[in-house]
């Protein structure tokens, strides 16, 4: 009997999983287990290959990658519990890298170390894939950062104004208020999307920020790529190229996306433990050598290409609050700029506990005009000013009329400490922040600095050479 159905079948997503499909499979045997370390002969594989391994007595399988290369002898790390392995488990090279599938369905939707769902919300369509682990734009082919992006913060917007494609740090102890102050750029943010990485982060802050603090709305556009501190070092490592991966992928479609990245201190400390239990020698407080070559590979990612524009932030849980330790100074000496935040501000529940000489954008003058730098020089010329006579000046040694800078710096502080304060929820216009910034600094900024893209002053030689005078 025939068929009176005439239409075509779509046979292309068939066709993509045969392309995909490996005839000929590499297999080896585990050797050995220790811990997430699992040693086996064979199979035949690259540094970074996905293998799988078939766990006895079941249909289960644990992902693993391969991590060292000795003689005939594959060392791999386990993305799970190593639970059940046994001596003569089947290991499976699958001919890949770690790969991210990639898509706008991403948006709204959280996600784990290998880029799969762990919502609950159902699989992903993927419009492609791309590599975990890929190289930074080229520096030939970046384009210029040359417009600012609001962040919702005042005390960033105003006194650290941060480019489209900059890449900045935030560095703070324990508790000093480093995830509030993300949450807070993610809510209030202009950029087109949010992509951002909770490595190591503790299991119950995944759903409070989710919930909490990013809100619905703000997850509409955002995508979460989480790795609790339970999880096995592998995961807490891959989960950080994984997120970078996805915001390349929005970035290449000409978005600009907000990368928040929460930590990178955790993403050194899970090579940390991969390197030294390959047998890496530690170099400085503990830290092998992998770690400080794998840190500017990584944030070199972000920034712009030629397409679009990853702006992204950093959070480095500084030990001991030491600014000099191994991890902070690497990623201070890498970035475009850092935002220190004080304990002492935040025990005085100053929020957020930015302190702000202690802090630069290395690239706000590129994106904010004449009048507007003169008004931040001179807030910070007077916050400089009060915190130099701080002493003098609460214990009431300073008399009045001494000194017209120490008088007006007195005179503004109050204002300066309420302008630099802001509630966790409170919403704050770029037009609102400049606004202020003039009326503190009571320097008149042209409306056609309130742009996204400013008249930037360009110096000339004649000035250039007034100024040295």
């Amino acid at each position: 009997m025939r068929s009176s159905y005439t239409g075509e079948f779509d046979f292309s997503k068939y066709l993509k999983l045969a392309e995909d499909i490996e005839p000929i499979l590499y297999i080896g045997h585990v050797t050995a287990v220790n811990g997430l370390e699992i040693e086996s002969v064979g199979p035949r594989s690259v540094i970074g290959e996905m293998c799988t391994i078939r766990l006895p007595g079941s249909q289960k399988k644990l992902m693993a990658e391969v991590v060292a290369l000795d003689g005939t002898t594959v060392k791999l790390t386990a993305y799970g519990d190593t639970k059940g392995l046994e001596v003569g488990c089947e290991v499976v090279a699958s001919g890949e890298v770690l790969r991210v599938p990639v898509g706008p369905s991403l948006l709204g939707r959280v996600i784990d170390a290998t880029g799969r769902p762990c919502d609950g919300l159902g699989e992903i369509t993927p419009e492609t894939y791309y590599p975990a682990i890929a190289s930074p734009p080229d520096p030939m082919t970046r384009l210029p950062i040359n417009k600012r992006i609001a962040t919702g913060v005042r005390a960033i917007d105003a006194l650290l104004t941060v480019g489209k494609g900059q890449r900045l740090g935030i560095f703070a102890g324990s508790g000093v208020g480093k995830s509030t102050l993300i949450s807070m750029i993610a809510r209030n943010t202009n950029a087109d999307i949010n992509v951002i990485g909770l490595i190591g982060e503790r299991g119950r802050e995944v759903l409070d920020f989710i919930k909490r603090d990013l809100g619905e709305e703000g997850l509409k556009r955002s995508v979460v790529v989480a790795a609790t501190s339970d999880q096995p070092s592998i995961c807490r490592l891959r989960a950080a190229y994984v997120t970078t991966a996805v915001a390349e992928y929005f970035r290449d479609r000409g978005n600009d996306v907000m990368l928040m990245f929460d930590s990178v201190t955790r993403f050194a400390q899970a090579q940390r433990e991969i390197g030294l239990a390959n047998g890496e020698p530690p170099a400085q407080r503990g830290y092998p050598p992998s770690v400080f070559d794998m840190i500017p590979k990584l944030l070199e990612r972000a920034g712009t290409n030629d397409r679009g524009s990853i702006t992204a932030f950093y959070t480095v849980l500084v030990d001991g609050d030491d600014m000099n330790e191994p991890i902070t100074d690497k990623v201070r000496g890498t970035l475009d700029g850092h935002i220190i935040l004080d304990r002492r501000l935040a025990q005085a529940y100053h929020y957020p506990a930015i302190d702000v000489l202690a802090s630069i954008s290395r690239l706000s003058k590129r994106v904010t005009g004449r009048e507007t730098q003169k008004a931040v020089a001179k807030l910070r010329q007077l916050m400089a000013i009060y915190s130099d006579n701080e002493m003098m000046i609460t214990t009431g040694i300073y008399q009045k009329g001494n000194s017209a800078e120490i008088d007006e710096a007195v005179e503004k502080h109050a204002a300066l400490e309420s302008f630099l304060t802001q509630e966790e929820y409170e919403q704050c216009a770029f037009s609102d922040t400049l606004d202020k910034l003039a009326a503190l600094s009571g320097i008149d900024i042209p409306e056609e600095e309130y742009n996204e893209c400013p008249p930037v002053p360009v110096m000339s030689a004649a000035s250039l050479a007034e100024q040295s005078e």
